[in-house]
């Protein structure tokens, strides 16, 4: 699975116009691209995507799984969430919450960054075509745009910084 992974991104990459050697990695593990471009690169089972842009930007795909409601008090105040119908609104949520945070962490690539304290995804309903989220961190806030969609039992989160 993780050899198909790597090699899908690989055409992933050559269907955006790259190759490997216009890539490269820096010394904390985030991708860039050579001519500029910004990239973020992301895979969960079956499932691998890549997105480019001229600004920064961070993309994560995530299987919808029961398993997010034992690590969710890790990473997002759970008592947000009490007034959703039921288990698989909550598992549903609380997956394109991780991945906006997991897309954050991807674009601003801060290490130490703590996805409960330091970043806030505001509520949304499942209707909304947008997410807006921030991140509060050494006294500056940043605000971002997300965006999701949901499919095979997956979701993919790509996140942009806010236009002011």
């Amino acid at each position: 699975m993780h050899r198909r992974g790597f090699m899908s991104i690989r055409h992933l990459l050559a269907e955006a116009g790259y190759t490997d050697f216009d890539l490269y990695y820096d010394e904390e593990g985030k991708p860039h691209l050579k001519d500029g471009n910004h990239i973020s690169i992301t895979h969960s089972f079956e499932f691998s995507g890549i997105i480019v842009s001229q600004k920064p930007i961070g993309i994560d795909i995530e299987k919808q799984r029961d398993k997010i409601l034992k690590i969710a008090p890790k990473f997002t105040p759970l008592e947000e969430y009490h007034t959703l119908a039921n288990e698989e609104a909550i598992v549903r949520k609380l997956t394109i919450v991780w991945g906006a945070k997991e897309g954050i962490y991807k674009l601003v690539g801060i290490p130490g960054l703590l996805f409960l304290h330091h970043i806030y995804v505001e509520d949304f309903s499942f209707e909304d075509e947008e997410l807006k989220a921030r991140l509060n961190y050494q006294g500056e806030q940043t605000n971002f745009t997300l965006k999701y969609l949901e499919f095979e039992g997956f979701t993919c989160v790509y996140t942009l910084l806010a236009e002011d």
